[in-house]
This record gives C-alpha cells, sequence and structure tokens, in this order.
C-alpha cells in the first residue's frame, strides 16, 4: 500500500489535513487515520559571498508584503559566508520572494526528497550561530597579549589566569618595574604570541 498526499501551493500555518485509508480484504475491514499540520520551516538561501547583508536588506521588507507573512525570521551569522538562514512556510512563495534579489541565487535543495525540493534544517543545526562565543576563547596562560583599551593601553602583558565564567583574565605587565597582577576584561586584549 502506497498513499502520496500533495499539499496544494499557498499552505498556511497550521493548516491541517485529515487522511483516512479503509482497508477491506477477504472480509475483514480496517482504518487508519493520518493527519499532518503545516509548520513552518528553516531554509537556506544561497548568497553572493560578502553580501549576505545586502540579500537580508532586500528580503526583510518583503517578510509581510501585502499582509502575507511568509518570512517569519532571517539570520545571517557572521562567521558563515554564502549563506542565510530564511524561515518560513511556504517554499514556492519564499521563491518568488528571493527571485527579484540580486544577489540572492537560490535555495539549498534537498535531491534526496525531490528534484524540486526545498533542504530544511533545525534549530539544533544553526544553534551554535545563536549563542555569542566567549571573549577568551583560544587564549591560554601563558600567551602574550597586548592590551587595547583601559590605562594599561598598549602595554604588552603575559597571561597569568583565565576567568571562562567571568571572561576575564589575569595577566603580568611585562615592562613594570614591579610584576603587578591585573585583571581585565577578554575583549580588552589581543594575542601578540601564543604560549609554546
Amino acid at each position: 500500500l502506497e498513499l502520496e498526499v500533495i499539499c496544494p501551493n499557498g499552505a498556511r500555518y497550521d493548516d491541517t489535513v485529515t487522511v483516512v485509508v479503509n482497508a477491506a480484504a477477504e472480509g475483514e475491514t480496517d482504518s487508519i487515520e493520518f493527519s499532518a499540520r503545516a509548520t513552518q520551516s528553516i531554509m537556506i538561501l544561497k548568497t553572493q559571498i560578502d553580501q549576505e547583508k545586502s540579500v537580508v536588506d532586500s528580503l526583510a521588507p518583503k517578510a509581510d508584503y501585502g499582509g502575507q507573512k511568509d518570512i517569519y525570521a532571517i539570520l545571517s551569522p557572521a562567521t558563515l559566508r554564502g549563506y542565510v538562514f530564511v524561515e518560513g512556510m511556504n517554499t514556492d512563495r519564499m521563491r518568488e520572494k528571493t527571485k527579484e534579489i540580486k544577489k540572492a541565487r537560490a535555495f539549498v535543495m534537498d535531491k534526496a526528497i525531490g528534484e524540486d525540493a526545498v533542504a530544511e534544517t533545525s534549530i539544533a543545526d544553526i544553534d551554535h550561530y545563536l549563542t555569542p562565543l566567549s571573549t577568551v576563547v583560544g587564549i591560554v596562560e601563558g600567551d602574550l597579549v597586548e592590551l587595547v583599551n583601559g590605562p594599561f593601553k598598549g602595554e604588552r602583558a603575559r597571561v597569568q589566569q583565565i576567568d571562562q565564567a567571568k571572561e576575564e583574565i589575569t595577566v603580568e605587565l611585562i615592562e613594570a618595574m614591579v610584576p603587578i597582577p591585573v585583571t581585565v576584561k577578554g575583549d580588552s586584549v589581543r594575542v601578540i604570541e601564543k604560549e609554546k
């Protein structure tokens, strides 16, 4: 038994379809009921590299164009080049809205589902783009750093201790007469030389 249900173009959020399959064989009957509900999905839009912001700026006004809320969210992570995440409902209308945007290429397709099927991703897959990185990531004890702001701006120092929770670094100024530990925020230093 094979059952294929094709959704008409233009499904809206929370639209539902219920399919009842009745089977009869050798005097016995059975019935199975399937139900499906339309939900939004996160799609990946290819863009010209380094033009992600331009695409987002062009796509944002189309989010609520003509009273049709087809686009719920747009995400353009700074660390991801050439792609923008778009949360929406109807893939056909999403394609229409992105056709006129010069720097937008096309949605990533899922050939496993079908030739014309737009690939979807989940929140779990893009969660790391939503979580800010710690300012002390990549800095280890013993690194040579330069202070980039504050009263010791321009001074060179050696990292003595790192507090991951507070995102603070305790450094010891190299050119000071008396070695004094100074605690600064992680974004107040620039690594000059990694500890060997």
